[in-house]
C-alpha cells in the first residue's frame, strides 16, 4: 500500500479524480481524520472536509508508477 496526500478543492477536480480512479481495478481509500471512504465514491468524497489535504491509500503492488502518474495533478508535492 502507498499513501499520498491529495487536494480536491473543487467540484470539477473531484469529478475528474473519480474518473481517473475508475480506470484502475485497484482499491483506493481516502482517509480524513477518523473517516475512511472508498475514493471511487463521489458521494463519499463530498462527505469529507475538502478544504484540507486528504490521505489517499493506494492498494496496489506492481503498477504504482502508472497510478501515481495518472494522479499527479491531485498529489500535493
Amino acid at each position: 500500500m502507498t499513501t499520498v496526500k491529495i487536494s480536491l478543492n473543487s467540484i470539477d477536480k473531484v469529478k475528474s479524480f473519480v474518473n481517473e480512479l475508475t480506470k484502475f481495478d485497484y482499491d483506493f481509500d481516502l482517509v480524513s481524520g477518523r473517516y475512511v471512504i472508498d475514493a471511487k465514491s463521489i458521494m463519499g468524497i463530498f462527505s469529507l472536509d475538502l478544504s484540507k489535504p486528504i490521505d489517499l491509500n493506494i492498494h496496489v503492488e506492481d503498477d504504482i508508477d502508472t497510478v501515481l502518474k495518472a494522479l499527479d495533478p491531485y498529489i500535493i508535492k
